[in-house]
């Protein structure tokens, strides 16, 4: 059995042969397309510092990142770097000084792996380290009053953190080994560093109090990456290091703001599936103690992130809205809000949350725009009227065609989605559609321009419809929406998609015997089980999936995130969790399968895979089951990203086309 199961990582590179010439083109544009990771605008709004991922046209493993500052107005622009400025180095989590006459940042120029903190004059000049940190280091942010910095340091790592990481191995005797997230507060004019929270918390995010004496922070103790979702707010005295709870939430919360005029600390709590990817309603406690109130009740939309403004009067919201990006004015006093700005499309100041950057009076913005049509820019300007500051992808044109909204009914609800056709389509002739499953499940499928990886829209170039919904338990229609999919996993979510493919079927020229279904995490779990529901797809692929709800409960390095979408642990309730599990009904499973997954995939595990695959060996359906080695949830390895799209391609094509 081991040199069985060990040869499924032995990763047979797919032949140029095997892919049509538009499946390669379509990579290489994908891996030459510059991205960014931050856009930080000057307090006076008058300088942009960016930070731009490495691209990687020749697929080489990198992790580089550069900083750039140049004039909000655009024209002059200069790296920033704290070494060579020949080589690459992995720079990034930039934060303007109050005054707007410093900027902070963190490096690993000194020591490849091993970021620390510097700061450099906002017109230029040699940076200067602050402190000698050890370990990983992330969010560096000034207190008010310019005299510190506090960011969040694993002292006892220097690994990136996060449950979509690779895992640790386990080997020997099992144990959990906790490496807490802390805040770490700098003195910057001497480099004089302490931990002001303690060794057995785990912080996720804070923000500073209008005084630069106190912190808000979200925080839980124990296990980083499993008890986000069960995380409270909490205010310390930066001093004296006394903490004081604030708030025990029904839900998961993100985003804590403390107030301008100090009286409040502000947050976003709602049913949110993933760290990082937030969604829910704005709320707000008094700084000082007392009952939270939802600011937002009845929405219907989903807030992802806010900003005070400078009188404490209004929050400035972006928000998740049906489908695409939306930011608004909430007035705190009344719950009022004004409409600001929407598009279709993606927004973003830093990486993975959708948000702005100000300048200190609000009225200049700084924001990474990307859809489905435009590659990812720095834009700046007022809410709305942006103009776009750099011109990293000038020239790059999607090879799929112009992508539609797509409405319809089900259930009774309004359901969403996107349909990317191909770039060009033959009068008279029918296509194959792919339909693509989002993971989360609370997310939100929303255009943009697609990262290598498992998105689904690449293979419109390649002459398939890409159909992608946003079912129910999606983000963009409000937190009752958000919660419809609770103890009903693949239940009215599927039927929410397949009722959505009926109208697309309806409206365009797709082969209805050519249906294809893929996704990714929670998408991949829809996958698997879709295919024990219907067998209207003629091929499928499911990546980092969950068959098993019952044995993914005691797998999975996350579990806390399964209990208030099933209401209990599976050991209280196991069949809540053995209704919508795919293994149990394996048997009516006749579609191709092909299974990918990585190897120290701490959200899906593995097994969760390489059950649904011997499951399917034994009943006798066609299937392939690829471990991906040393990869976690999101894939690192450009050889094994360009790897998965290849097989994808070629799995589809093989299925789908004739």
């Amino acid at each position: 059995m081991r040199s069985r199961c060990s040869g499924l990582f032995l990763l047979t590179l797919l032949s140029a042969s095997t892919l049509p010439a538009a499946s390669h083109e379509t990579l290489d544009l994908l891996f030459a397309t510059r991205t960014f990771a931050q856009a930080a605008i000057s307090p006076d709004g008058k300088q942009v510092a960016w930070v731009e991922m490495l691209s990687n046209p020749d697929r080489t493993p990198t992790s580089g990142r550069t900083i750039t500052v140049g004039s909000a107005a655009g024209g002059s622009e200069r790296r920033v770097t704290a070494g060579d400025a020949r080589k690459p180095h992995n720079e990034g989590d930039v934060a303007w000084s109050p005054d707007g006459t410093q900027l902070a940042f963190l490096s690993d120029a000194a020591k490849k792996g091993q970021l620390e903190l510097y700061v450099v004059g906002a017109n230029g000049g040699t940076p200067r380290e602050v402190g000698h940190l050890t370990g990983f280091l992330s969010n560096p942010r000034w207190s008010p009053d310019g005299r510190s910095i506090a960011l969040l340091q694993v002292e006892s790592s220097n690994a990136k953190t996060g449950a979509v990481e690779a895992a640790a191995r386990a080997t020997g005797e099992v144990a959990a080994e906790i490496s807490e997230q802390r805040i770490t507060v700098l003195e910057v004019a001497t480099g004089h560093s302490r931990f002001v929270t303690d060794a057995s918390t785990y912080v996720y995010e804070f923000d500073w109090a209008p005084d630069s004496h106190r912190l808000a922070f979200i925080a839980a103790p124990g296990d980083g990456d499993n008890h986000w979702w069960i995380a409270r707010l909490f205010t310390l005295e930066v001093g004296d290091g006394k903490m004081t709870e604030l708030l025990k939430p029904d839900l998961q919360i993100a985003v804590p703001r403390w107030s301008p005029d100090g009286r409040s600390v502000a947050f976003i709590q709602g049913l949110m599936s993933d760290d990082g990817a937030t969604g829910g309603d704005v709320w707000v406690v008094p700084a000082t103690g007392g009952v939270a109130r939802n600011l937002t009740p009845g929405r219907n939309r989903s807030p992802a992130w806010i900003h005070w403004s400078s009188d404490s009067s209004t929050l400035l919201v972006s928000e998740w809205k049906n489908g695409g990006s939306a930011i608004s004015r909430l007035e705190v006093a009344t719950g009022k809000t004004e409409d600001l700005w929407s598009g279709d499309e993606t927004i973003q100041a830093t990486f993975e949350t959708e948000s702005l950057s100000l300048s200190a009076d609000g009225k200049q913005t700084a924001v990474i725009r990307s859809s489905f049509a435009q590659p990812p820019e720095v834009w700046t300007g007022v809410i709305g009227k942006w103009r776009p500051l750099t011109h990293a992808n000038a020239g790059r044109v999607a090879p799929w065609g112009t992508a539609e909204r797509i409405e319809w009914k089900s259930d009774g609800y309004d359901v969403q989605g996107w349909l990317v056709p191909p770039l060009t389509i033959e009068p008279g002739k029918r296509y194959p559609l792919v339909v693509t499953v989002h993971g989360g499940p609370a997310s939100q499928a929303t255009p943009r321009w697609p990262p290598p990886g498992p998105s689904g829209i690449p293979l419109a170039a390649d002459g398939y419809f890409i159909f992608v919904a946003n079912p129910r338990g999606s983000y963009g229609q409000g937190e009752k929406f958000a919660a419809a999919n609770v103890r009903d996993f693949g239940g009215g979510d599927l039927r929410d998609i397949l009722a959505g493919v009926d109208a697309v079927l309806a409206t365009h020229p797709i082969d209805p015997n050519a249906l294809g279904l893929q996704g990714w995490s929670y998408g991949g779990f829809m996958t698997m089980w879709a295919l024990t529901q219907t067998g209207r797809f003629r091929a499928a692929c499911a990546g980092a999936g969950i068959s098993n709800w019952q044995s993914y409960y005691g797998e999975n390095l996350i579990d806390q995130w399964m209990i208030p979408y099933f209401g209990s642990s599976v050991y209280d309730d196991p069949d809540a969790y053995a209704r919508c599990s795919a293994i149990n009904f394996i048997k009516k499973v006749q579609t191709p399968v092909l299974i990918v997954v990585g190897e120290r995939d701490k959200e899906c595990p593995s097994p969760q895979s390489f059950e649904y695959w011997h499951a399917l060996r034994t009943i006798g359906t066609t299937t392939t089951l690829v471990v991906y080695p040393d990869e976690g949830h999101h894939f690192r390895n450009p050889a094994h990203i360009e790897d998965l799209l290849d097989r994808t391609s070629a799995w589809f094509g093989r299925y789908l086309k004739r």
